[in-house]
């Protein structure tokens, strides 16, 4: 949703003003936002099971969403139906170039959280 309102205003800034969605178009964005956020969102719960090896959650996690990003994208307006397909390759490369990174981002805090927490488990064996 940041990502939605940073490019909205980006837009405008760049129409000096001028920038307007017709035909509930800032509503089809705002419902493609929460689309995708629960696409990625909902998935995660993968990462619970302990029993599949961690490259299949990652692969399952960024597959579901990046399948309803795509379906999303082509739905709302994001990506049109007469793209060609070197861009739209492209905007699939982006795509998952920028979930992987989020992933990324968010797998390093979470270690760095357990390390943290290991640690302190750590001094409180040794008191």
């Amino acid at each position: 949703m940041v990502i939605f309102c940073v490019e909205g205003v980006a837009w405008d800034i760049r129409s000096h003003g001028n920038f307007s969605l017709e035909n509930y178009g800032f509503t089809r964005m705002f419902l493609g936002c929460v689309v995708v956020g629960l696409g990625f969102g909902i998935p995660s719960i993968v990462y619970r099971r302990e029993s599949l090896p961690m490259p299949i959650r990652v692969l399952i996690h960024m597959g579901i969403g990046c399948i309803v990003y795509t379906i999303t994208a082509f739905a709302v307006g994001w990506i049109g139906g007469a793209v060609a397909i070197g861009q739209g390759i492209l905007a699939a490369a982006m795509q998952f170039a920028a979930a992987f990174v989020i992933w990324l981002l968010f797998m390093r805090y979470y270690r760095a959280e357990a390390r943290r927490m290991n640690e302190r488990i750590q001094k409180m064996k040794g008191k």
